[in-house]
């Protein structure tokens, strides 16, 4: 049995928002689904906390993105819906590589009050990568990695290239909201630990 126009509900605009995301995080420069959003919140709201899901919507950043409702929260019944999400623990090189793109969010909201997007130089980035690692490794190894990573941060809507010519990378607003600078200074200091242990070694 195929399902005809006259068997569909009446379309809403909600649906628009419902869907960019599901699809991933939701800005306000995509226009028409962020209006719908903000005119259908609380119903939406609603809908995907039904299907084990939490709208997160930041006015202040205009940005909204799901996120899974925590395990501990999943009782009457909804320890029974299936995870939409799967959770897929970061890389080391792509935790250390989110730390280092947080804190110069961290800088451009601190200094930088000219600019709207916060963007980075990929010769920039790369110079603080680098300094990681140990004076002896291999250069072009270590920018191939750092591109590798910058491509699992773009598919999770951390960064997006902003230009081609020379490589510059905007980083999201989304970073931002996952990582807060709570959590900035003790995950810095445990990478830290790491490298230096790495080093020793």
């Amino acid at each position: 049995m195929t399902t005809t126009d006259q068997d569909l509900p009446e379309f809403r605009e909600m649906g628009i928002a419902a869907v960019r995301l599901l699809q991933g995080v939701l800005y306000a420069d995509d226009q028409s689904a962020w209006d719908a959003l903000l005119a259908n919140e609380s119903e939406l709201t609603d809908y995907f906390a039904r299907i084990g899901l939490v709208l997160i919507v930041d006015h202040g950043d205009e940005m909204a993105y799901l996120r899974q409702i925590e395990d501990d929260q999943r009782s009457h019944g909804y320890d029974r819906l299936p995870r939409l999400f799967r959770r897929t623990p970061l890389s080391f090189d792509a935790t250390l590589l989110c730390v280092v793109l947080r804190d110069e969010y961290r800088r451009f909201e601190d200094e930088d009050l000219e600019n709207e997007r916060c963007v980075i130089d990929a010769d920039m980035l790369f110079a603080i990568w680098k300094s990681f690692f140990p004076a002896a490794e291999d250069e072009v190894k270590l920018r191939k990695k750092m591109g590798t990573v910058l491509k699992r941060l773009e598919d999770l809507k951390f960064v997006r290239r902003f230009q081609e010519s020379p490589e510059v990378w905007e980083i999201r607003l989304l970073l931002k909201a996952r990582l807060p600078l709570s959590h900035l200074e003790t995950l810095r200091d445990s990478l830290r630990e790491s490298i230096e242990e790495a080093k020793s070694t």
